[in-house]
């Protein structure tokens, strides 16, 4: 039986469950489902062993295509992106793990991202590959990923984000709002919008609420505290730029814009802290991050 290229591979496998389809065999129902990649290289996966079963057995591109089975495979990309940021652990123990994360590095693999991921630099690290983030943030902003270590306590933990028991804090930088008055609300409803990735404000009743403070008010570029009370998808930066204040470096909000040839500027978001009652202990619990945004007067110069 083969998992790996290597004795160790800090990639997780991909999990498919299979669905009804009228492919007679899993290579045709694999190219006809992931029509990106060609059928010799998932020929390649399965002759090194990179297609499995749930319990990790090699299986074979003849072997039949069975409705609800489970399948594992183990994402490649030929040339993959070097993300130069380097991740930090900032706590660990038996059930958690605590990251931070730097600009620019995805926490888990996706699209032509796979070992540049804080999830697979972490199980490289740590040798532990039941390392499983609790939540997720953006590639473009930095600072604390919470994972969980281990499948048996895994769900107490998850349960306090689906409950809404974290209490997350976020520093950012973004333009002057010299006419508004801090602490201000900010709900509305956000809706995937166009193209497919972005999201957009739209009427109805409000699923996303940000607590919004001013840290500091200097200049044209002010240092803002960020509370959101709900997760979803970019809420902070769409809340941020409907304020007339989209946070630095956001090249999706309020408009999208171009890749630039000189490379995109660090999104001037950061997760900063996070904490929470201790599901297993009853314990309070608190991490902030080691990282920091620039001063607002270094910003302003550049």
């Amino acid at each position: 039986m083969h998992t790996s290229d290597s004795p160790f591979d800090p990639v997780p496998a991909s999990r498919l469950q299979l669905a009804a389809g009228p492919w007679a065999c899993l290579l045709d129902g694999l190219c006809a489902r992931f029509p990106k990649i060609d059928r010799a290289q998932w020929l390649d996966r399965f002759a090194r062993g990179r297609v499995q079963d749930a319990q990790g057995r090699a299986l074979a591109p003849t072997d039949p295509w069975r409705v609800g089975l489970e399948i594992r495979y183990y994402r490649e990309v030929a040339e993959e992106p070097a993300v130069c940021g380097r991740e930090s652990i900032v706590h660990i123990d038996e059930d958690l793990l605590v990251a931070d994360k730097p600009h620019f590095l995805p926490v888990t693999p996706a699209g032509a991202y796979v070992r540049e991921t804080l999830l697979a630099r972490l199980v490289a690290r740590t040798g532990n590959r039941n390392l499983v983030p609790l939540h997720r943030l953006d590639r473009l902003t930095a600072g604390l990923v919470l994972f969980s270590t281990r499948p048996a306590s895994r769900d107490a933990y998850q349960r306090l984000f689906r409950e809404r028991h974290i209490q997350k804090v976020y520093e950012a930088l973004a333009p002057a709002l010299p006419g508004q008055v801090f602490p201000l609300q900010r709900h509305s409803r956000l809706v995937p919008g166009e193209p497919f990735f972005r999201m957009a404000e739209a009427a109805g009743s409000p699923n996303a609420s940000t607590r919004i403070e001013l840290i500091e008010s200097q200049g044209q570029v002010w240092r803002y505290r960020l509370h959101p009370h709900s997760g979803r998808k970019h809420q902070l930066r769409v809340h941020m730029a409907a304020l007339g204040a989209p946070i630095l470096g956001d090249d999706l909000y309020p408009t999208l814009r171009g890749p630039s040839a000189a490379g995109p500027p660090p999104l001037q978001l950061l997760a900063q802290a996070l904490a929470f009652e201790d599901p297993l202990s009853g314990r309070p619990r608190a991490f902030t991050s080691g990282l920091r945004l620039p001063a607002s007067a270094e910003i302003a110069e550049s």
